[in-house]
């Protein structure tokens, strides 16, 4: 009698399963085809690089969640040095980056700087084609460094450019200066522009700092003047006063997709979706947006969305 109970517990138990994978199959089935077909065919995978700042992390996500959106796979590496970024463009390790033509030609090309953005532009993207690296279309803003003191300071010393802050160097000696680390140690930093201002500051005299520690450093007065870019989004936060450079000293420092050569052949549409983000920007949009994150404290994906689509490039 257990024998038989046993039987039929274990029939109506296969019974079952086979009914639940039916069950199953048949909600496999019912499923509309043209969800599978709506789902756009793969373009293919990019690398994307950036060095390490807001500014920079803002380009690599607005690029990020563009091109996604346009059908390609994206592979995203941040927070790298510009030799670290360079090589691994060079190496073919990413696929192409933004980069800042001052840079490009002082840093990687050995060449001087050009005060002149379109001067700049066209000599870099010139010489980059002997290493099979293309420039894309240039944006409108122009990172450049500029020399930020406290207004207070600027007034009380009447201080307006560098070579008035020059003079105070020369004649008083006491100025602390903050600068990011990069442009402590690049010969078109800190010491040329000593050289090019005729003044000098002992290592006592300038701190180290992250780019974003700078600026908190001459808002609690730890240092008279710092060393910042034009589009920082500090800038719209603080009473600050970007003295002029008189002796046009600093370079242009328009920014542009750079890419190599086999990339833009294999990808013939990529070059066109890049040129339309650079297009739309200039010095307010990127001080905006970088305002949005290092100020307001808001997420870069939401303020990259956002902006894309404000631009109507996603909807």
């Amino acid at each position: 009698m257990e024998n038989k109970l046993f039987k039929n517990c274990k029939k109506k138990t296969l019974i079952l399963f086979f009914l639940l994978l039916i069950l199953l199959f048949g909600c496999v089935n019912e499923q509309p085809n043209n969800e599978l077909e709506e789902q756009p065919e793969s373009k293919g995978k990019l690398t994307i690089g950036a060095k390490d700042f807001t500014e920079q992390s803002l380009l690599l996500t607005i690029t990020s969640v563009y091109l996604r959106e346009n059908g390609y796979e994206i592979e995203a590496v941040s927070n790298m040095s510009s030799h670290d970024l360079r090589s691994a463009l060079v190496d073919g390790i990413i696929d192409f980056y933004w980069e800042y033509t001052g840079t490009a030609l002082m840093l990687y090309l050995n060449e001087e700087g050009e005060n002149d953005p379109e001067t700049a532009y066209k000599k870099v993207k010139e010489l980059e084609k002997e290493n099979d690296i293309y420039w894309l279309e240039k944006s409108d803003f122009n990172n450049t460094y500029s020399i930020l003191v406290r207004e207070e300071f600027s007034k009380k010393y009447e201080i307006t450019t560098i070579s008035d802050l020059a003079d105070y160097i020369k004649n008083r000696g006491e100025l602390k200066l903050a600068s990011e680390t990069e442009f402590y140690k690049r010969e078109d930093g800190l010491k040329g522009m000593e050289e090019a201002y005729d003044f000098h500051l002992s290592s006592e005299q300038v701190i180290r700092l992250d780019s974003s520690l700078t600026y908190k450093a001459l808002e609690e007065k730890r240092v008279d003047a710092i060393v910042g870019f034009v589009t920082d989004g500090n800038m719209q936060n603080l009473n600050v006063v970007a003295l002029e450079d008189d002796q046009s000293f600093f370079p242009a420092y328009n920014v542009a997709p750079v890419i190599r050569k086999e990339v833009m052949e294999k990808f013939n549409d990529l070059p066109e979706f890049l040129n339309n983000i650079a297009e739309r920007l200039d010095n307010e949009t990127i001080r905006t947006l970088n305002y949005q994150v290092d100020i307001v404290h808001a997420n870069t994906l939401e303020v990259s969305r956002n902006w894309l689509k404000e631009e109507e490039l996603i909807d």
